[in-house]
């Protein structure tokens, strides 16, 4: 939630998507931040009592935009073509970008283009009324927990270049706990409903171990 993040909180890579005031899914971000504040992740990620899951998982995946727009906001000086030619989580790992409409075979291309690329779909994703409705009684289509899933897999990547590429520049910058803490929430909100395949974790997998383990 936004209020994690410190004083460099207000320089963002993309417009922060809001949810509309007095909407029942501004309702719900407002629950989900006071289950934050208990310092309970766990219970803060599950769903409350009588709620629809695509809705709850709508409200999360816009909060977890904004929390990365957030993060990758603050190192945007150090993610440059130069320093980071590839899209990359480490020397194993190598993200191509394609979107299935634009862009339909995978391009290999920089990391500043490739989140880029991929912060501009997920808002347009976000903006698009059919997927992520915002008015009360318009139902979510049948594939939505789909499309959230392709959302929140991508904006896993963005979470795995930060850690493994600017660790260092996070740390100078005195932004490591909101890292942290924001990227421990985002772990157990996907682990919660099995929203990302274990595989596309693997980059991250010691340090998701690390954070997770303490809290069983």
């Amino acid at each position: 939630m936004s209020f994690l993040f410190g004083n460099r909180s207000s320089k963002t890579f993309k417009p922060k998507k809001n949810i509309p005031e007095g909407s029942h899914q501004y309702e719900l971000l407002k629950h989900a931040e006071a289950t934050l504040g208990s310092g309970n992740l766990r219970m803060a990620v599950m769903l409350p009592d009588g709620e629809d899951l695509n809705e709850w998982v709508a409200v999360n995946t816009v909060d977890f935009f904004n929390q990365i727009n957030m993060l990758y906001g603050t190192v945007t000086d150090f993610c440059t073509e130069e320093k980071c030619p590839i899209m990359s989580a480490g020397p194993k790992y190598e993200y191509h970008w394609a979107d299935g409409t634009n862009i339909k075979k995978p391009i290999k291309c920089s990391a500043p283009k490739y989140i880029d690329y991929l912060m501009t779909w997920v808002q347009d994703q976000l903006d698009d009324e059919t997927l992520f409705p915002s008015k009360i009684g318009v139902p979510f289509k049948k594939n939505f927990l789909n499309v959230a899933k392709t959302i929140l897999k991508r904006l896993f990547r963005v979470y795995a270049h930060i850690y493994h590429q600017h660790f260092d520049s996070v740390m100078q910058l005195q932004e490591e706990a909101h890292l942290n803490t924001s990227f421990k929430h985002f772990i157990f909100f996907v682990q919660e409903f099995n929203l990302i395949d274990r595989k596309e974790l693997v980059p991250l997998q010691e340090l998701i171990e690390k954070l997770t383990t303490k809290d069983r």
